[in-house]
């Protein structure tokens, strides 16, 4: 008997040792990194997760399919949030464009449309104009688009985003912001599939923390 409750007992140790290396796989400073100073992206209460993105850029565009199909699986706490990334010209006119959508209900037809164009076909939408008649190929109405772009609210998201992007020291896209206070990317986690295991990671950590 003492030798299989010294089994059991080193089975059981080796199990929790295991646990906790799955649990430390992820490093701050190495996988992760927290934010110097919190920030929000929404007034929810839940975890937020935001993804820091540009139509324009490849890796977005390849990472949307992971992101899509994380989503599904989310818990009810777990509030996922887009963050279009204006850092430069052209992408502010896209995030304006990302805004004006979402004003006017029209971002599922629009949203994988964009990436189509302007990452995958590198489409010249850089002007208002431009863009408003893009939307109108896919069946949204161009008048109540250029209103929303051109609109005090969708302004004032364009600048939060903006502001919040120097706040987290956002260098590049796609970003994953973990509840306002940890930063990660394929670039840090080792690929698309990692970074979504990091933001995993980093919402249990903070599950856990409100938890105490």
């Amino acid at each position: 008997m003492g030798i299989v409750r010294s089994l059991a007992a080193g089975m059981i140790a080796a199990t929790v040792a295991f646990s906790a290396s799955a649990q430390e796989q992820w490093v701050e400073g190495q996988h992760y990194e927290r934010l110097p100073t919190e920030v929000s992206a929404s007034n929810d209460e839940g975890i937020e997760v935001a993804e820091v993105f540009w139509y324009g850029c490849g890796y977005c565009n390849e990472f949307e399919p992971f992101l899509q199909s994380w989503k599904k699986d989310i818990a009810d706490d777990v509030n996922v949030v887009l963050l279009p990334a204006p850092m430069n010209k052209a992408a502010a006119q896209h995030a304006y464009a990302y805004y004006a959508t979402k004003a006017i209900g029209a971002t599922d037809k629009t949203h994988d449309a964009f990436y189509t164009a302007l990452s995958g076909e590198r489409r010249d939408l850089s002007s208002a104009s431009d863009l408003a008649d893009f939307v109108e190929t896919q069946g949204v109405d161009r008048e109540a688009f250029m209103k929303a772009f051109n609109s005090f609210g969708v302004k004032a998201q364009v600048q939060r985003s903006m502001s919040i992007l120097r706040g987290a020291r956002v260098g590049g896209t796609p970003t994953m912001l973990v509840a306002g206070k940890y930063k990660t990317g394929p670039g840090m986690a080792g690929g698309y599939e990692e970074v979504l295991e990091v933001v995993d990671y980093l919402v249990e950590k903070e599950r856990s923390e409100r938890a105490e």
